[in-house]
């Protein structure tokens, strides 16, 4: 098997030299580089990343928590943190809370599963963990990012979005078009996320005059198959509403779904307005009004900052992230 050494005497350079062309970490002349890649492949040489690793000191490879695989907003994170690891030559690890614990067991699980695999770094989408188990894990593992969750006492690692100006935003689109018989369908109450939209949501209907206690609530989990039921529970309670805020896109399509199937026409009968704005809420048929999220922007911040921490980049990091309204067809004027 060819070695470092074989490819640095073939290509007339010094192994430092070819090993800044292979790593990329390091000035090469573009002659030195055609000399290098040109011995690589004459040789058929593969660079070892066990030896890599011991050089370095480091896997070079960042670990991620999701709660789900599936959805549109999970697949978005995915990507763009993958987007951001390849630019630099780093790869990915993901884990997943799916199990037969709480949502909040499988997450700290699944974190202390990628601290135990020796992650450089781990971007957490946390929002079924409390603050006390974040201080906990970053004890064990202090380079960790938080994205779409806010805390106190890790300001720096925390990434997220003004949920509550979201759901005010929510309100005011459905009040704006002239709704005031609602519903609303929640993602699981304990979320930290789901539970800052819900307030904005109310307390922006509050000052519009209508209480809580005159909206129909239906708790669920922030799926396709959820927001189908939910809708269809909200059906079968035989109570009128002309406005639907759904807390994401994934329940706000299976809930338009449900109510083609029931005859309700969307958005001459109910319109509706979904949360994150991810990609399938352009292409629902109508497209669906949503609350949009950059999830995006927010992802490659916090993937950034981690690699600032893990790798002594230097990444410009920005912490704003505008909340605004995606207006299409599922929502009409009374």
């Amino acid at each position: 098997m060819a070695t470092l050494k074989d490819v640095a005497m073939l290509a007339g350079v010094g192994m430092s030299t070819a090993s800044r062309a292979i790593s990329g970490a390091g000035p090469v002349s573009a002659e030195s580089m055609r000399k290098v890649q040109a011995a690589i492949e004459q040789l058929n040489f593969r660079p070892s990343s066990i030896g890599r690793s011991l050089s370095a000191q480091s896997l070079g490879i960042i670990g991620i928590y999701v709660p789900s695989f599936f959805g549109a907003y999970y697949g978005t994170i995915l990507k763009q943190t993958d987007i951001e690891l390849r630019a630099v030559r780093r790869h990915v690890v993901v884990a997943t809370g799916c199990g037969d614990g709480t949502p909040r067991d499988e997450a700290i699980e699944a974190v202390k599963f990628l601290i135990g695999r020796d992650c450089d770094g781990i971007v957490v989408l946390g929002h079924d963990l409390h603050d006390e188990d974040m201080l906990a894990l970053r004890k064990i593992q202090p380079k960790l990012a938080f994205l779409n969750r806010h805390s106190a006492q890790f300001e720096d690692a925390s990434f997220c979005p003004d949920h509550r100006h979201g759901g005010a935003l929510a309100a005011q689109t459905l009040l704006g078009a002239g709704h005031r018989q609602l519903a609303v369908i929640s993602g699981p109450a304990a979320t930290s996320d789901n539970k800052a939209r819900m307030d904005g949501f109310f307390d922006e209907l509050a000052r519009g005059g209508i209480a809580r206690a005159a909206v129909q609530l239906i708790e669920s989990d922030f799926s396709r198959e959820g927001g189908f039921g939910a809708a269809q529970r909200l059906i079968d309670a035989r109570r009128p509403f002309t406005g639907l805020f759904c807390a994401n896109d994934e329940m706000a399509v299976g809930a338009m779904s449900c109510l083609h199937r029931a005859g309700i026409s969307v958005p001459h009968e109910v319109s509706i307005v979904g949360y994150d704005d991810d990609y399938s809420a352009e292409f629902s048929s109508p497209g669906l009004t949503s609350v949009h999220i950059p999830i995006r922007e927010l992802t490659q911040n916090a993937v950034r900052w981690l690699l600032n921490q893990c790798y002594n980049t230097q990444h410009a990091i920005t912490r704003e992230f505008p909340v605004t309204v995606s207006v299409r067809g599922s929502v009409i004027k009374r």
